[in-house]
């Protein structure tokens, strides 16, 4: 295995240092280290972070692979700074069997970029009406301890009551897409004035926080884990504060684009900007922002949706919602948090490695810790431009946009997996 020797390098805004990486695991830090063996990267000037890891990342495979396959996503990912992403159930055959989940997990490992963790369908065909086969996919090679209909929301309360009642037998978590579905049919965009004057029916606000709150209740009382995706509203945010204060074991992520974009691009008919929960107000932006920086919102998680053109390049009442984000979602905190490296190591690594059970991920560079890392040009900024991105769709919100940062370099297990802002593979 090839020794990497980063000099001069800041490990999370500190003072600059030294790292060796040898044998997959960070070897030593220090000032004027030399291995004569290994190859040099300079870090004058970057910033090393532990290797992102994300939490809600849709790969497509098998069954859409005209939009994303498991190898393209997990190229994105490492060129986004991520050694660890979650894919989510909602392929074609739904990953509801120990057999779909393995399959997509020895993909990621075929693809070698990545650690692919597959998460499990919570019903069967995420059809809401009984449950997947949840331990055979605990007990599969893949592991898997998070299930989501993500895509859907387990609407029933009797059903949700019993996944989650299930996974408390191997500390598993169920993951909801919070979404009231009697609330939102024929819905288009975020209910309020900009909807009223696009003329598009609203999805109001609370769709998701009413089964926010019933599944905190649930969560409850049974003693289980739970977690809600993408959390997109300032209500959201209070049912959350409060459940935590109570001591439920509830996690949230949010989303860059629901940290940056409001309901007025929307204006402009483009179906880029069509996503599900539908970009909110920028007071609900100013509550989740307060929110991530407090704690409240545990993680930032990209839910990355590629999608075929035809399926993005049309009326907008057609369009499929979701947009990419691997590639962006380090920038993107950098522009809504800063460089609070620190902050940003917590909300997109460590918490997210916690909350999955990624024993390897998540690890500040420090003597004896798996090589999993990122280093990131915080000085640098770029235009994104879609045909240079490495994932198989172009449905980017940020398309010309020049945004802070850049990814210099990722490693996996102490193999560079991006070299100069380039994937090795």
């Amino acid at each position: 295995m090839t020794a990497y020797l980063i000099t001069n390098v800041s490990v999370l805004g500190a003072a600059p240092t030294d790292l060796l990486i040898r044998d997959g695991v960070v070897a030593e830090t220090g000032t004027g280290l030399a291995a004569p063996d290994a190859v040099v990267v300079n870090g004058t000037g970057l910033v090393a972070l532990p290797g992102l890891v994300d939490l809600h990342t849709h790969l497509r495979e098998p069954g859409r692979e005209d939009a994303e396959t498991v190898e393209t996503g997990s190229r994105a990912a490492a060129l986004g700074g991520y050694t660890a992403v979650c894919a989510m159930a909602n392929t074609s055959p739904v990953a509801d069997t120990a057999g779909v989940v393995e399959q997509v997990w020895r993909l990621g490992r075929e693809a070698g970029l990545v650690d692919v963790q597959p998460i499990g369908a919570v019903t069967v065909g995420l059809a809401g009406e009984r449950l997947a086969e949840l331990g055979a996919m605990a007990d599969s090679a893949a592991r898997v301890r998070i299930f989501s209909d993500d895509g859907h929301c387990v609407a029933d309360p009797r059903l949700m009551r019993r996944a989650l009642e299930y996974v408390k037998a191997f500390d598993g978590i169920v993951a909801q897409h919070a979404e009231e579905p009697r609330l939102t049919e024929g819905a288009q965009m975020h209910e309020g004035e900009v909807a009223t004057r696009l003329g598009l029916t609203g999805w109001p606000a609370v769709a998701e926080e009413a089964i926010i709150a019933r599944d905190v209740l649930l969560a409850e009382h049974v003693g289980s884990r739970l977690h809600v995706c993408h959390v997109s509203t300032a209500g959201s945010v209070g049912v959350l504060r409060q459940a935590k204060a109570r001591g439920v074991q509830v996690t949230a992520e949010v989303t860059p684009h629901h940290l940056l974009l409001t309901d007025e691009k929307a204006a402009t008919y483009d179906p880029v900007y069509k996503v599900n929960p539908p970009l909110r107000t920028a007071a609900d932006i100013a509550a989740l922002r307060t929110a991530l920086a407090e704690g409240i919102i545990d993680i930032v998680a990209t839910d990355h949706a590629p999608h075929a053109v035809e399926d993005k390049e049309c009326e907008w009442a057609y369009a499929r919602p979701g947009m990419l984000g691997l590639e962006t979602a380090l920038s993107i905190a950098l522009d809504v948090l800063g460089p609070q490296w620190d902050l940003i190591a917590e909300r997109m690594s460590r918490a997210p490695a916690r909350i999955a059970g990624l024993a390897e991920h998540g690890h500040d560079p420090a003597p004896g810790a798996p090589a999993n890392l990122t280093l990131v040009d915080p000085a640098a900024r770029r235009t994104v431009e879609p045909t240079e991105l490495a994932s198989r769709s172009r449905n980017t919100p940020y398309a010309r946009m020049t945004l802070p940062g850049r990814i210099v370099a990722t490693f996996l297990r102490g193999v560079a997996t991006v070299l100069d802002g380039k994937a090795v593979q």
